[in-house]
């Protein structure tokens, strides 16, 4: 489904968290982009933002669940995806930090958004959401004329 349309991608935090969680509405749809990631069909970029993100939420997922040691699988995560051969990790290079910048005066949207969305910009790759976010509903027209956006839901 995806390997004709992508080979470089950029992951949000939310498409992440649905790979852990099984019993999420997207799941299989993330965890089949997962699969091409691990199988290097697919390359992703994820900026450093995004790995502080995505241990916040899997903690407090993992929490949830009742898991002991809920940061430990988070952190097993973050470091899973950050030595994942497939996985490019962008640090702070100076262009990064202005373009998302840029993006958060133009669209006032989540910072972790803004990178994702530079990213996708400065590295030509398609950046993946989970679903449009409320906060996107009103420009959502004018980002996907700037961005090269897909959401999960709407291979649903």
């Amino acid at each position: 489904m995806w390997e004709s349309k992508l080979t470089r991608v950029c992951l949000d935090t939310s498409v992440i968290i649905e790979y852990i969680d099984r019993g999420g509405k997207y799941h299989q749809y993330s965890s089949q982009l997962f699969n091409l990631i691990i199988k290097g069909n697919l390359r992703a970029i994820i900026p450093h933002v995004i790995l502080a993100e995505t241990y916040y939420v899997a903690s407090r997922i993992y929490e949830k669940l009742g898991l002991e040691n809920p940061d430990l699988y988070a952190n097993k995560l973050v470091e899973w995806l950050y030595r994942l051969p497939t996985i490019q990790v962008i640090g702070e290079p100076l262009d990064l930090a202005l373009e998302a910048g840029k993006i958060k005066l133009k669209y006032r949207l989540a910072l972790t958004d803004c990178y994702i969305l530079a990213v996708s910009k400065l590295y030509n790759c398609k950046v993946i959401f989970r679903e449009r976010e409320k906060e996107m509903i009103n420009i959502i027209k004018e980002l996907e004329k700037e961005f090269k956006i897909m959401f999960l839901e709407d291979y649903i």
